[in-house]
């Protein structure tokens, strides 16, 4: 099918053998339409005199988009200012559903059409998924196909306009994505046609919320239990290294958090992430944290860079949101000396293939590395110890602690499972304790933690 049939419009060609879309308009009036780009032109050269005014205007307008209350209540009242001042009250809007012009031209530059239906039920929404006029809708993990659809992919395309427009941003036939993020974390990515057969949209919003372990045992969430809770916190007071593994949505970010959250106030923790999202300056203001975002795309500030000037200001642990090729080198390194207790997650299937998956992207450099030393060093110093999300029935799950162990007889690495989620008995096992080596560093530096899980079975006795 082509892609004017499938919009309802024509397709024809450019002349160089490429289909251009040539989709229904609405019958708009010609002082509508002046009306619109009037107020446009306006809205784009009111951005403010300085850097910190012009910021702030943008954030303003992206708000306005994503559908923020306050914010679409001060632009529809700018519109109606202007067009006060312009004399242009009298212009008939073309669609009878807007109650005055400001609405209807607001909706036009600003507005998300569809989405807004869905943005004025804001609980529980995680995510808005549009790839070409179909929409899903994101709720516990979960995506589900939305009752509304875009009439027109026109839409789309105006709507991925406007989020771009104030942002110092463009999607267009040289650059056909682009990538929005909010200061409270809400992200947009945009794709558009020729990168993706349909033009897409997704938007994850950021929650104001964040879970500490005791919440996350609350069952409302069950996301873990006590017991697991006093699993978490002997390993945090230990400085076990962790990594994380799960699906998108599965609650990774939420974990992390939780586990931050435990950690004491005065230690200084450095954050490394693509797009801030774990905000814990904001949400813990009296932490001692540093947190960098990067681009993959700026060698000036990637992440290696960050890594490099992150080593120099002391931290005592590292939170990598996510390893990647170009810096899972310098992470390895970061481990082994003297971080302990750091965090990071990375996309595998099994905690059993996460050693594999880092030694693989730390060989990626060219340098001449012996793989099984290297899986060996990554096993023993920054894989201690895997967490794995998942989601079970719609609640977000931690499914199993493990503690990495390298067996050099075989070369070969292996998972004890400290706690494993039992889908048949809808509740948590604890199959193998901690090993000698990793309860030997429990009595060390949490006493009262190895002999509570002493008793709970996780440390086998002596």
């Amino acid at each position: 099918m082509r892609r004017g049939e499938a919009d309802g419009g024509n397709a024809a060609e450019d002349g160089t053998g490429m289909a251009v879309e040539r989709l229904p308009q609405e019958s708009e009036s010609p002082d509508f339409q002046r009306c619109v780009d009037e107020i446009r032109s306006y809205l784009v050269a009111s951005r403010g005199r300085t850097d910190e005014e012009r910021q702030q205007y943008s954030e303003s307008l992206n708000r306005a988009v994503l559908g923020f209350e306050e914010e679409r209540i001060r632009f529809v009242a700018i519109i109606n200012d202007q067009l006060s001042k312009r004399r242009m009250n009298h212009i008939v809007p073309p669609n009878r559903r807007y109650t005055t012009l400001a609405e209807a031209v607001f909706a036009e530059i600003i507005g998300m059409n569809v989405l807004e239906l869905l943005l004025k039920n804001r609980e529980g929404l995680e995510e808005i998924q549009v790839v070409g006029r179909d929409i899903y809708e994101v709720r516990a993990g979960k995506a589900t196909p939305s009752p509304h659809k875009f009439q027109h992919l026109k839409d789309v395309e105006r709507i991925q306009q406007n989020l771009v427009l104030f942002n110092n941003e463009v999607i267009n036939p040289r650059k056909r994505w682009a990538e929005v993020a909010l200061k409270d974390g809400s992200r947009v990515t945009l794709t558009g046609f020729g990168f993706t057969a349909e033009p897409t949209m997704t938007i994850r919003f950021y929650t104001m919320r964040y879970f500490n372990l005791h919440t996350l045992c609350h069952p409302d969430y069950e996301t873990l239990n006590e017991s697991i809770q006093s699993i978490l916190l002997c390993v945090l007071r230990c400085c076990f290294n962790l990594v994380v593994i799960g699906p998108t949505n599965s609650g990774k970010t939420n974990l992390i958090k939780a586990l931050i959250a435990e950690m004491p106030d005065h230690e200084r923790i450095v954050t490394i992430e693509t797009r801030f999202e774990l905000m814990l300056k904001r949400d813990f203001p009296n932490k001692n944290v540093i947190e960098y975002e990067v681009s993959e795309h700026d060698a000036l500030h990637s992440g290696n860079q960050a890594f490099k000037l992150a080593l120099r200001q002391s931290p005592k642990r590292i939170c990598h949101a996510e390893i990647r090729d170009d810096d899972a080198n310098i992470y390895v390194r970061a481990c082994t000396r003297g971080h302990e207790g750091s965090l990071t997650s990375v996309h595998v299937n099994e905690l059993e293939d996460a050693p594999d998956a880092i030694a693989d992207m730390c060989m990626l450099d060219g340098r001449g590395m012996n793989p099984t030393r290297l899986t060996k060093r990554i096993t023993e110093y920054v894989t201690q110890i895997g967490l794995e999300m998942g989601i079970v029935d719609g609640k977000r799950k931690l499914l199993r602690i493990g503690e990495y162990v390298y067996n050099s007889s075989r070369d070969s690495v292996t998972v004890r499972d400290i706690v494993r989620y039992d889908y048949g008995r809808g509740s948590w096992r604890y199959p193998e304790g901690f090993s000698p080596r990793a309860a030997e560093r429990i009595r060390k530096y949490d006493p009262d933690g190895y002999g509570l899980l002493e008793r709970m079975g996780c440390i086998p006795r002596c």
